[in-house]
């Protein structure tokens, strides 16, 4: 399965960012809620971890999932507790090795094998996108800190999927109904190829980097700290709280409140 070799790159990649980098700055807080590199990386190992029960231990991912759901206001300290506090450079091996099982155990199954989680069950696929992209996204926040400039790859193709895809989830999640259909989306890939989706609109439209639009859907940054062109009321509305990640309604990041720190 492609999105299993394309979570591991992408793993890999940060990892190599956070050893190289930030081994000894794993107290250093991010302007991600304030989390520490420690709290990033140990959040990606656990549900790292929780994906592979999806496939190893159900029973085990449903205690977890129920621990969860009931003290969402305390997943640091959940994700803190199930690993006994592992960190720094522990928790960097630990984290590297559940990368690799991750990937391996994904790359081995159906693709459409349904799986469960909280919620409606999903598509190997789907979850080990998620993985992907909570690994990107969580990793915008170290590079941030880092004052790293990040270089990416067509591989978030990915995330620019799951965001076109999750276009009524933002309003669902919300109680709300989108206000249009969707707009159209034309991006610019790291490559320099062009990825367009939806019914080409010279009206209601959002055009530019794919990254920049990576970053509105997984709300690492505010649409207006991007290169981002939006134009037309649904296009407008929707990026202002784009969400592709499942879970409670996020308002995204007010302008400049989330950027290159170094």
């Amino acid at each position: 399965m492609q999105q299993a070799k394309d979570f591991f790159a992408e793993s890999v990649e940060l990892h190599t960012l956070v050893a190289e980098n930030a081994a000894s700055k794993m107290e250093t807080p991010t302007l991600f809620k304030s989390w520490t590199i420690n709290e990033i990386v140990r959040h990606l190992h656990f549900w790292n971890v929780m994906a592979t029960c999806q496939i190893t231990d159900e029973s085990r991912l449903q205690d977890v999932l129920k621990v969860v759901g009931s003290n969402l206001g305390q997943l640091r300290d959940i994700e803190h507790n199930y690993f006994d506090g592992l960190s720094g450079t522990s928790l960097l091996t630990a984290w590297y090795e559940g990368i690799k099982t991750t990937s391996d155990q994904f790359s081995a199954i159906d693709p459409k094998q349904r799986l469960e989680w909280a919620g409606p069950s999903m598509s190997a696929r789907s979850s080990i996108t998620a993985r992907l992209m909570e690994t990107w996204a969580h990793g915008q926040a170290i590079y941030d800190v880092l004052g790293i400039d990040r270089v990416n790859t067509d591989r978030i193709k990915n995330i620019v999927i799951l965001g076109i895809n999750t276009f009524h989830w933002t309003y669902k999640v919300r109680g709300e109904t989108a206000p249009g259909p969707m707009p159209y989306v034309a991006l610019t890939a790291p490559s320099d190829d062009e990825w367009a989706f939806g019914d080409d609109n010279t009206t209601d439209y959002i055009k530019g980097p794919a990254d920049a639009f990576c970053q509105v859907v997984t709300q690492t940054r505010n649409v207006k700290d991007t290169p981002l062109q939006v134009r037309g009321a649904v296009a407008s509305d929707w990026m202002s709280k784009a969400q592709c990640f499942a879970g409670l309604p996020e308002t995204p990041p007010g302008v400049g409140q989330r950027h290159k720190t170094a």
